[in-house]
């Protein structure tokens, strides 16, 4: 009779930990709302503020903290490329002219009008922020309605190893 084989890797820092959650009192539904309201706070079209926004969003709706923080920095690339779609599409809902985002555009504009640039790139965060906020409740309830029955059946399988 061969020993078991050795749990892989993501069994050790993924199902396993996930499992434990389940088990020590977490609901399942509990966690599929920390993986959806998470992955939409996670979004956020600003660099800096995610951990925060999910610190604080977490705490008000008593979430837990380590998968947040933990999916926060593993949705960071996804983050900065979702950054240029939400400004685009922000600037659709708004009816505004495309802001050049390249970075000799922006060092020339700043250059050439400080305070002009800063109202434009002003109101390109707006744009941004506008367009995911729009985003989020569609994020965390597609999330959470496809996670919830995933949740509830992983949380009734036997833990293995």
């Amino acid at each position: 009779m061969q020993p078991p084989s050795p749990p892989s890797f993501w069994q050790r820092r993924l199902i396993r930990p996930v499992r434990n959650l389940l088990t020590h009192g977490v609901t399942p539904d509990k966690i599929a709302l920390t993986f959806a309201v998470g992955t939409a706070c996670s979004l956020l079209p600003f660099l800096g503020f995610t951990s925060l926004l999910n610190l604080g969003v977490g705490l008000w709706l008593r979430l837990n903290q380590p998968i947040l923080q933990t999916l926060n920095q593993l949705l960071g690339p996804l983050q900065l490329g979702l950054i240029l779609v939400y400004v685009r599409i922000g600037e659709k809902i708004w009816g505004a002219p495309p802001m050049p985002l390249s970075v000799s555009t922006l060092i020339h504009s700043f250059r050439e009008n400080p305070g002009a640039f800063l109202q434009r790139f002003g109101w390109t965060g707006v744009h941004a922020a506008t367009a995911w906020l729009i985003s989020a409740p569609l994020i965390v309830g597609g999330l959470y309605y496809f996670l919830r029955p995933v949740m509830r059946k992983f949380s009734r399988q036997p833990a293995t190893g």
